[in-house]
């Protein structure tokens, strides 16, 4: 009886991982069988959720939602996050999440992690629906294109950055200091399309 009063704690939350269930004294073999009974539902490797809980979140982001907030520290990062504020036009083929440069090694189905330094440095506090995570701000997505992408998908995000007329204009103040803080001379870049 103990392990299903815990269950059901765990059930009202938006998503849970079984190291979280764990903690509840929730084995893995139990997760597995309650999923089997339709208790609830597996989402990915290792994040459960109630079948009942219908998610808010917009649909084309709950999965990245859920696998951001499943990793501990996870933060989204370069194409998902470029993706998120429509400033690529690649296609999201996988999740990319960023950890700690000192993280251990964690494997995710269809996720891309990524280990950087400064990783502080333009986290932001993302919520959609039940699910809190974390995003780098646009500023240091468009820094870190020039670091990890190509030329090209770095010029399409920096031009559709620059070229923002909502709420959110252009800060190159804040993107000349992420610029110098990550070591990345975009100046020439901002010369050619200002």
């Amino acid at each position: 009886m103990a392990i299903k009063k815990n269950l059901s704690k765990l059930l009202k939350k938006p998503s849970f991982t079984s190291k979280q269930a764990k903690t509840y004294g929730i084995q893995a073999n139990s997760l597995a069988y309650y999923a089997k009974k339709g208790l609830l539902e597996r989402v990915s490797h290792g994040v459960y959720r109630s079948p009942k809980v219908k998610s808010s979140a917009l649909f084309e982001w709950q999965d990245l939602f859920e696998t951001a907030s499943a990793i501990p520290n996870g933060t989204i990062c370069l194409i998902s996050a470029l993706s998120y504020y429509e400033l690529t036009q690649e296609i999201q083929r996988q999740y990319w999440i960023a950890l700690p440069h000192e993280s251990g090694l964690i494997k995710k189905t269809n996720t891309k992690i990524i280990r950087t330094r400064n990783f502080k440095l333009g986290r932001i506090p993302l919520k959609l629906g039940e699910y809190k995570t974390y995003i780098f701000d646009k500023e240091r997505c468009v820094v870190d294109a020039f670091k990890k992408l190509s030329k090209e998908s770095a010029m399409y995000s920096l031009k559709s950055y620059l070229k923002r007329t909502d709420e959110h204009k252009p800060d190159l103040p804040k993107l000349a200091r992420y610029a110098k803080q990550l070591r990345v001379n975009i100046l020439p870049y901002l010369e050619a399309l200002l």
